[in-house]
């Protein structure tokens, strides 16, 4: 890349009117390429890596400057795949976010956190320009979250952990699956690591859908949790609760 060049990134996607990404009204940058092989992905035509449209960061700004007025309460969100696979490219973008006040939120699984002193130092100039961390917990506990994705959980605690010794605001997501997550016993532990961070602004509890299966019989995919009926919202708030009343429990324990 010449001096004065903008950096390029892996883009599957954009999206002009997020409302579930962040606060406000916000700008969806969909990253490609991701590690995570979690059986509900909705998304896994973002999974292929170095595909996808080629953008500059410069791009994505022009994009979201031509409605700026329209995103005034939001920001731009970047989510995947996983963005930090692309980690260069993502914090250049969001220094370009904050030289033109732009807020920005990172939606991540965390799973690319590494505690080696060079990725360290990438991992903090990332999150000095980065003011909100959507983080997806995927399941609390080290087994069950590698049957779930076919990744290890430890890398995205430590993650957690590091972002909230920043003073990082923090959007803990948690998706409910009947059979897997749906399981007070765990429900109740992440709730006990959630009351471990000091800067958590929300806490999302989604219920688990069926609307990925056509993406997975376009591509060709078998798809792995054929047969779950998806969560009712009812079930999803009741499961909220219990991670509530675990966040609650651990609190008590150390007044």
């Amino acid at each position: 890349m010449k001096d004065g060049e903008s950096m390029k990134g892996y883009i599957h996607s954009t999206e002009s009117c997020g409302t579930v990404d962040g606060p406000g009204i916000r700008f969806v940058v969909f990253f490609q390429g991701c590690p995570m092989r979690c059986a509900y992905c909705h998304n896994p035509d973002t999974w292929k890596p170095n595909c996808g449209e080629m953008m500059s960061t410069d791009e994505i700004i022009a994009m979201y400057n031509s409605k700026k007025e329209f995103y005034k309460n939001g920001g731009i969100t970047c989510t995947g795949g996983e963005p930090m696979m692309q980690i260069d490219f993502l914090t250049e973008l969001f220094e370009k976010c904050h030289q033109n006040n732009i807020h920005t939120c990172l939606d991540t699984s965390g799973i690319m956190f590494r505690e080696n002193e060079d990725y360290l130092k990438k991992v903090n100039r990332l999150l000095a320009v980065t003011d909100l961390v959507m983080l997806d917990i995927k399941h609390i506990n080290p087994q069950e979250h590698q049957k779930l994705t076919k990744q290890p959980n430890e890398m995205i605690l430590k993650f957690a952990k590091y972002v909230d010794s920043k003073g990082i605001d923090i959007w803990i997501r948690h998706v409910v699956v009947p059979t897997i997550t749906q399981n007070d016993h765990y429900l109740f532990q992440l709730g006990e690591f959630i009351a471990t961070l000091q800067h958590i602004r929300a806490l999302d509890v989604l219920p688990y859908h069926t609307m990925g299966i056509v993406k997975y019989e376009e591509l060709g995919y078998e798809y792995p949790l054929k047969g779950i009926e998806p969560l009712s919202k009812e079930d999803a708030i009741k499961a909220r609760n219990v991670i509530l009343s675990g966040m609650k429990a651990a609190l008590n324990r150390h007044d």
